[in-house]
């Protein structure tokens, strides 16, 4: 069986967002992602859509969680997509989730989409995600 890569634009765009989550600051997150980024949340039934709201929910919910660890990392055949399974806590819940991330061809984010279990460490993110964004996409331009 022959182990699948990611395209080269890709894996090195992944690079970076491994990096970034090791330094816990995702400060240059908005150079990896295309303008019309979209987050598909685990608690939200509408997209988030465009690279600015996408980098400040990923900002967010970097900080909500303790503990964050990726564990492993599968490729799609196409070399243009990633699925990497994490572990956290949020509020004394303790969850395990997959981060599904879409490249283009340049290599940038074009959708980062979020699956959490259980549901009551999806509550609990929920429960604070809300609380920590509502102020912040309140006073954001519509």
């Amino acid at each position: 069986m022959t182990a699948l890569s990611l395209h080269p634009a890709a894996a090195a765009t992944l690079a970076c967002w491994h990096a970034l989550v090791a330094r816990n600051d995702l400060g240059s997150l908005p150079e990896l992602l295309h303008p019309q980024a979209v987050f598909r949340s685990p608690v939200a039934f509408k997209p988030y859509a465009g690279a600015p709201l996408v980098s400040l929910i990923l900002n967010t919910v970097l900080k909500v969680f303790e503990d964050f660890t990726y564990h492993r990392e599968l490729v799609t055949a196409d070399g243009q997509s990633v699925v990497l399974e994490f572990s956290a806590r949020v509020a004394g819940r303790e969850l395990k989730g997959i981060d599904m991330i879409r490249f283009d061809e340049a290599g940038k984010i074009v959708e980062f989409e979020v699956m959490i279990r259980p549901l009551s460490g999806l509550q609990a993110l929920g429960e604070e995600m809300g609380r920590r964004l509502a102020p912040l996409l309140a006073a954001r331009p519509a």
